[in-house]
């Protein structure tokens, strides 16, 4: 795995890299000029008796002090975000539970949905009890069981007004969103636990629900409940089957990891491996040193020009 690693929410912004070529012609082309204007109004053999090389040093300090600063605010506007491994147990967490008719299929007995919110009640009486917990359930749409709370009791009570909505389809996209939102006054590091069987068919779309998740330092796990051989959902011959394409993409892109829950044992132990894990992947959002950077290569440039490096008229 990788212990240290660097991810943008904006990552179109790193196309301006592009530009950074243009800044040296057009630094070159400007020297070009100044040496002209220099060599003609100045007596240059004064010049060069006070310096040995007038020119080339200070220009290319100049030329990497400014390549430096766009660098910077580049990676800045693409909202760059360190990633790396470290000891914490201090977070919040949203668990956001499928509540979709496939939730009824019977490899799980008595129901997928059942089972999950029987063992959630386990995942939360083993979290800190200085953690917060909230509880979203959604199939077409998402719905706010639980507001973030420091009493477990209603979180437990708030599993238990879980069921099957009417709402057709599943939403993942808008259930990652809602769960963040909920998150999005917390100081502590944030984490969601998305379980579902099912991809993603209405609503918000899985790659902009990734992007709000990094924007907000979101780390997203996902568990997918459901044998190989899938389950009858009752009442029709619809088979459900667990889909795990989305459900990995959604936890590798957000730092989280997926577990893959076959039966009622392996599910508790994705729960008890998200809550006793005392190495986390933590966030660092690199912004605003990267502004603060930028600024102090703007700084010495001007300094530069205007002191040392100054341009005789």
């Amino acid at each position: 795995r990788k212990m240290v690693e660097v991810t943008f929410t904006n990552p179109i912004y790193l196309w301006f890299f592009l530009s950074i070529p243009a800044l040296g012609v057009f630094h070159f082309i400007s020297l070009k000029f100044i040496r002209v204007r220099a060599i003609e109004f100045a007596n240059f053999a004064a010049l060069k008796r006070v310096a040995k090389n007038p020119f080339l040093p200070k220009n290319y300090i100049l030329l990497i002090l400014r390549i430096l600063t766009l660098s910077f605010l580049i990676l800045a506007v693409s909202g760059a975000t360190l990633w790396y491994f470290g000891k914490s147990s201090d977070f919040d967490f949203i668990l956001a539970i499928d509540a979709s008719s496939s939730m009824l299929a019977g490899d799980f007995l008595p129901s997928r949905l059942n089972v999950a919110v029987e063992t959630a009640k386990n995942f939360v009486d083993a979290i800190s009890s200085k953690a917060k917990m909230g509880i979203v359930s959604f199939a077409g749409t998402s719905f706010i069981e639980q507001e973030p709370t420091e009493e477990f009791s209603q979180v437990k009570r708030a599993l238990d007004r879980i069921s099957v909505k009417t709402v057709g389809g599943t939403d993942l996209g808008g259930a990652i969103v809602v769960s963040s939102n909920l998150l999005l006054d917390e100081n502590k590091a944030k984490i969601v636990v998305l379980l579902t069987d099912g991809r993603s068919n209405v609503g918000v779309p899985i790659q902009q629900a990734i992007d709000y998740a990094k924007l907000h330092l979101v780390t997203v796990h996902t568990i997918g409940i459901g044998t190989e051989e899938g389950g009858t959902i009752p009442e029709t011959d619809v088979i459900s089957k667990l889909y795990e394409e989305e459900l990995k993409k959604i936890a590798s892109s957000t730092n989280g990891n997926y577990y893959r829950a076959t039966d009622k044992e392996i599910l508790e132990k994705a729960y008890g491996e998200i809550v006793s894990s005392t190495e986390r992947k933590i966030s660092f959002n690199l912004t605003i040193p990267l502004m603060l950077l930028a600024l102090i290569s703007l700084f010495l440039d001007w300094g530069l020009v205007n002191t040392r490096y100054g341009i005789i008229p």
